[in-house]
């Protein structure tokens, strides 16, 4: 390994391994540092993504970008970056991995993604994998059109998810897992209007039902069924790299970037979920070829 790479790419997800393509067909040095906590990984079969007709399960894409990028001469590492400072002068970041050792980069590429907030299940990933409960109306919504469909969670954000599912469903029901629910009335005549049921009582227990459905107890006894159930908690950036840092990020967490998206910070760029942009794989590769293009042109200027 040179003693200055080109790049340093933290995070191996659709992002980060499509940047160490776009590097090392430049012929860039570059080194992926993968703590393998993708959320793409927990995709059961993604649908959208153009290319794949009959849909592709997550850890099988992650592996196919991997392969093509290690084809072409791309170093992947596991492990992860514990620290990152700037270099004096500007000549780049020297970054601290978990191991101990320390490595220096002309340039930083963040795609550490989100994490999602999900519901405390002792199935989860299982109940995941089966379509019972998913995270991205956007991403399979169309998979669930007249299911019974329960949102979980009691925020604006769980509000917007369960009138989007809406256009899919007439079965909706907004579940705020015993958290009140403050709207305005007029918002909660929307949800009345378009037909979407708000629960407010706590669930107390979480079972498989009849024909591949989830049974939810209520705390007053109720039973109710749904095919599926679409977690609306919230999502955490991982960009506390980024905020030790110093770049600028909006109010969720995530970072602002430029056209050629590089941060407020010269030389740090991010692509992916971790970016203030739509959670979408093809979104997050797009990202990741202008990102890897925009290092390696101002490499080259600076060569």
């Amino acid at each position: 390994m040179p003693s200055m790479l080109d790049c340093l790419i933290v995070g191996g997800g659709p992002a980060g391994l499509t940047a160490a393509i776009y590097l090392a067909r430049y012929r860039r040095n570059a080194l992926v540092v993968d703590e393998a906590k993708s959320r793409c990984a927990w995709i059961p079969n993604s649908h959208n993504l153009a290319g794949f007709t009959g849909g592709i399960r997550g850890t099988d894409l992650l592996a196919r970008i991997r392969a093509q990028a290690e084809n072409y001469g791309a170093c992947i590492e596991a492990g992860s970056v514990a620290t990152l400072k700037r270099l004096p002068g500007g000549r780049g970041f020297r970054a601290g991995l978990g191991d101990g050792r320390e490595i220096d980069a002309a340039s930083v590429l963040l795609a550490t993604g989100v994490i999602d907030g999900q519901p405390r299940m002792s199935y989860l990933y299982e109940a995941m994998q089966r379509g019972l409960i998913r995270v991205c109306p956007i991403c399979d919504g169309y998979e669930v059109i007249d299911r019974r469909i329960a949102v979980l969670g009691h925020g604006a954000q769980a509000v917007g998810e369960a009138r989007f599912i809406r256009t899919y469903s007439p079965y909706v029901t907004l579940l705020t897992l015993g958290e009140p629910m403050v709207l305005p009335m007029e918002e909660r005549g929307e949800l009345d209007a378009a037909g979407i049921a708000v629960i407010e009582e706590p669930v107390t227990a979480v079972a498989a039902g009849e024909d591949m459905s989830t049974r939810l107890t209520l705390e007053n006894g109720h039973i109710l069924d749904f095919d599926t159930l679409y977690s609306a908690l919230g999502i955490t950036a991982r960009s506390g790299l980024a905020e030790r840092l110093g770049a600028a990020m909006n109010e969720d967490g995530r970072l602002v970037v430029d056209r050629h998206q590089c941060s407020s910070i010269p030389g740090f760029y991010a692509a992916g979920d971790v970016v203030s942009t739509l959670n979408q794989i093809a979104v997050a590769m797009g990202e990741a070829a202008m990102a890897a293009t925009a290092i390696h042109n101002v490499l080259r200027n600076r060569d």
